[in-house]
């Protein structure tokens, strides 16, 4: 996992409940492991997911492929210059807001997408390098 990554899991997607919203489904997952769990709000429009999907989730600091950070908006990057983001199917940006403590080793971490949110509860050794700071989330099947 390079620097910029900061977190890297793939998850079976647990159940997808797409009955508030019209374009946005709450779905969750389950790591490989069984040890990290997430409730992720995704535009079921742009990524469809159903129940036994296998996705891989990574969380990132930028999108730079060296790690360094953005001198520019990732929208002002030209489709000359390869990034994280084209590896991936789908892409956010926002900010970790909040952690909270969890059973035994766990901590629970909240991040927020423009109003998406993701919320992951898993050990604190996987989720340590996460600060309240901004990150980009990317996933693909």
């Amino acid at each position: 996992m390079a620097d910029s990554q900061l977190f890297e899991e793939t998850f079976t997607i647990e159940a997808v409940d797409n009955q508030k919203y019209d374009r946005v489904s709450r779905v969750t997952g389950q790591s490989t492991d069984g040890g990290t769990k997430f409730w992720l709000d995704i535009n079921h429009e742009l990524f469809p997911l159903n129940e036994k999907d296998s996705v891989q989730m990574v969380l990132a600091s930028t999108l730079n492929l060296d790690g360094s950070k953005a001198e520019k908006g990732w929208r002002e990057l030209s489709r000359m210059d390869s990034t994280l983001a084209d590896m991936y199917d789908y892409v956010c940006h926002g900010k970790v807001y909040r952690f909270e403590e969890g059973a035994g080793e766990n901590i629970k971490v909240y991040i927020s997408f423009g109003g998406l949110l993701l919320y992951i509860d898993g050990p604190y050794k996987k989720l340590t390098p996460l600060r309240i700071d901004y990150v980009y989330m990317l996933l693909k099947k």
